[in-house]
């Protein structure tokens, strides 16, 4: 029993340190920021702004030297920077805390057609790699599942908050679909050639994919005696009210996955990867597709694309015209706290700063659908933003002083911040 005890008072006195930061408290008194370099998530920049929020939304965003009375507390930002909250769409944020962990992993389940799972219930918003995205300006992630062919359901969340219910932005926005690939790369261990070689079973996993779509668009049009939840779960995508999130990469996926589910009733369609996208943008724009591309920090795919391509991808795409955000979906989870710097790469090949900006605001609110209140700096929109000592698309520039999510005041202290000032203490006492 004393064993018993003296474990209890010791994970008592354990846990405590383990905890999330403490959600902030709703805002209460009215905020003003003076003096910075505002980045507005359009494309506009007001060198030196004025910005003021109350009770969640922003109020004011112009000129510093414009006469009207600053309102409750005053945060003089001269020098530094101020942008929306980043956004960073199609991750298994909250739903995978450590890979090699298999009971901490809920971001895959059984089967190839499952679009009535939804990720927003299994979302842990205490997780501590969430956390670990405040300090990059990163507030706000589209929470999606992963796996099979049709995975589940996506819902976007703000990153400060107990639990789902409270974090939720916009509840079961849409469904994600994993295109067959054309090319299946040989297993080496199993003796095979370790190239690529074409996928004998592509027409027939699309073909799959087609005749779930056509059964659900006539389950919506019966009245069946038992409900059928993997149905009823597409009923959105073909009344507009969902997206159809397609991760598909090359020419011919491209292609195929965009007619095939025109054909067969999808109404809004969004393409996420579009590692060759830059090769057919005419398609792209008169299918009206817009495309969250992958993270620039990669390698090429094949021996003979530029050996800079997955850096200047975002701009081939914006400069065609097309509607483009960021993403990192085959990425770890941690490194979405490396989104900005994703963007900063597509400016250093030549992208404008501020469309390098949009690929994480602006351009990505209106993919998801949540630009109604988040992604640019806007009169009536959601004081969801943050202030930085300097670019925050750089490395070294990029250093929060202050970020707030629906006016409240967010800790940028995370487990991670806590072991850096523990050990630097250690060596800079030495």
């Amino acid at each position: 029993m004393k064993k018993l005890i003296t474990l209890i008072i010791a994970l008592g006195l354990v846990l405590p340190t383990l905890a999330q930061q403490t959600p902030g408290n709703k805002q209460t008194e009215a905020i003003t920021i003076e003096g910075a370099t505002a980045h507005l998530g359009n494309g506009e920049v007001i060198e030196s702004s004025l910005i003021m929020f109350e009770d969640g939304k922003i109020t004011f965003v112009g000129d510093s030297k414009m006469r009207i009375a600053r309102k409750g507390k005053v945060i003089d930002a001269t020098g530094k920077h101020v942008y929306p909250g980043f956004i960073a769409p199609a991750k298994t944020l909250g739903l995978v805390e450590i890979d090699a962990v298999r009971a901490s992993k809920d971001e895959d389940e059984i089967g190839d057609f499952i679009p009535h799972v939804r990720s927003l219930i299994a979302y842990n918003a205490e997780s501590k790699v969430v956390e670990s995205m405040r300090p990059n300006g990163v507030l706000i992630g589209q929470i999606a599942p992963s796996g099979g062919l049709i995975s589940g359901t996506s819902s976007i969340v703000q990153f400060d908050a107990w639990n789902w219910e409270d974090a939720a932005i916009k509840v079961d926005d849409g469904i994600h679909l994993n295109w067959p690939s054309t090319f299946k790369q040989g297993r080496w261990w199993a003796g095979e050639d370790p190239g690529y070689h074409p996928n004998k079973d592509y027409a027939e996993e699309i073909e799959a994919i087609a005749t779930f779509l056509k059964n659900s668009i006539a389950y919506g049009k019966s009245t069946p005696k038992e409900v059928n939840p993997a149905y009823a779960a597409m009923k959105g995508i073909f009344d507009g009210t969902q997206k159809l999130y397609v991760h598909a990469d090359d020419e011919k996926q491209i292609i195929d996955a965009v007619n095939t589910l025109k054909a067969n009733g999808a109404k809004e369609v969004v393409l996420i990867g579009g590692y060759h996208a830059y090769k057919i943008p005419e398609f792209l724009k008169s299918n009206n597709i817009p495309v969250l591309v992958q993270y620039t920090h990669n390698l090429p795919v094949f021996d003979d694309d530029d050996y800079d391509l997955p850096y200047k991808l975002p701009k081939l795409l914006m400069d065609a015209g097309l509607l483009v955000g960021i993403q990192n979906a085959d990425a770890a989870n941690f490194q979405t706290r490396n989104l900005p710097f994703y963007a900063g790469q597509a400016a250093q090949q030549g992208l404008d700063k501020e469309k390098a900006v949009q690929l994480l605001t602006g351009n990505t609110a209106k993919i998801l659908g949540i630009d109604d209140q988040y992604g640019t700096l806007e009169n009536g929109k959601s004081a969801t933003l943050f202030i930085s000592e300097g670019d925050a698309l750089d490395m070294a520039g990029n250093i929060l002083t202050h970020a707030f999510i629906d006016g409240r005041t967010v800790s940028l202290e995370t487990h991670q911040t806590e072991l850096w000032k523990r050990y630097m203490g250690k060596y800079e006492g030495k």
